[in-house]
């Protein structure tokens, strides 16, 4: 039995389509909201572990998808990692970050490393896909006017593809005895500067997107006038995205999605292309 979490966004979506065929348990936290694939749907939250170590009875394999982004998240991971661990779950295949480290300079790869270290102290084997940031989502840091702000430097990223993390997630959900132990970083084929990035996906997305470098403090002070309520560990997380680029922590590219897939990862202008 595997069973699937974040089925209902996008990686997590992406994951359950690929294995429909083997009728996936999916947890999420609104059933009526998970795709119909024609298997179990169990509804729990991370932070509830009964719920979680009820909805994953019977499980041998997990696809844990990180959780969402906020102050509680090492909280929410342990405590689905006790759960699934308390349910009898035998192997973990965990979303994790490029470099994850207690002092990552993206400072949510802190929070991934703590999941990682959690996940083997509870006895259960492991499986751990360190995504790169992903490709399809940095055009999205443009503001109204196109605009990529923040303090990257000419420093480089080797942003992945969702759909390649998902094709990974996939074949070792589909054997995981064969990658226990493994650890992957998925990343794109190239690192781009944010330079590249803009001049590329501006192309394929028919809007003119630049690179507009900020200082440290400019970065701090531009978001917090447009966000005056954001939190300051979110405001970190925002501005050491770029400070991560600028130190060369995501620039080193992996054949990892070709080893497992046995495919080329997808480029920049592939990952932003829905047909590819």
């Amino acid at each position: 039995m595997i069973a699937l979490t974040g089925a209902t966004g996008a990686v997590g979506g992406l994951v359950a389509h690929r294995l429909a065929d083997l009728r996936p348990r999916l947890v999420v936290r609104d059933a009526g909201r998970a795709p119909d694939l024609g298997g179990e749907v169990r509804e729990a939250t991370y932070a509830d572990t009964a719920a979680m170590r009820a909805a994953l009875d019977g499980v041998e394999t997990l696809f844990l998808v990180s959780a969402a982004e906020s102050g509680r998240r090492r909280a929410e991971h342990r405590s689905a990692i006790e759960a699934a661990a308390a349910a009898g779950v035998r192997h973990v295949v965990y979303t994790s970050f490029q470099g994850a480290s207690p002092d990552a300079t993206f400072t949510l790869g802190r929070d991934h490393a703590d999941a990682e270290a959690t996940i083997p102290a509870s006895g259960m084997s492991a499986t751990l896909l360190r995504d790169n940031f992903y490709a399809d989502i940095l055009p999205l840091f443009a503001d109204t006017e196109g605009v990529l702000r923040g303090p990257a430097g000419e420093g480089r990223v080797a942003a992945v593809a969702r759909a390649d993390v998902a094709d990974v997630a996939a074949a070792v959900l589909r054997d995981p005895a064969a990658h226990a132990g493994a650890t992957y970083t998925l990343t794109g084929p190239e690192a781009l500067t944010l330079t590249e990035v803009a001049d590329r996906a501006g192309a394929v997305l028919g809007r003119p997107l630049r690179y507009l470098e900020e200082t440290v403090e400019e970065a701090y002070a531009s978001r917090r006038a447009g966000w005056p309520d954001t939190p300051d560990w979110q405001l970190d997380a925002w501005v050491s995205t770029y400070t991560a680029i600028a130190d060369g922590s995501v620039a080193a590219v992996s054949d990892d999605v070709r080893r497992v897939t046995g495919r080329a990862a997808r480029t920049l202008e592939e990952a932003l292309d829905r047909r590819a």
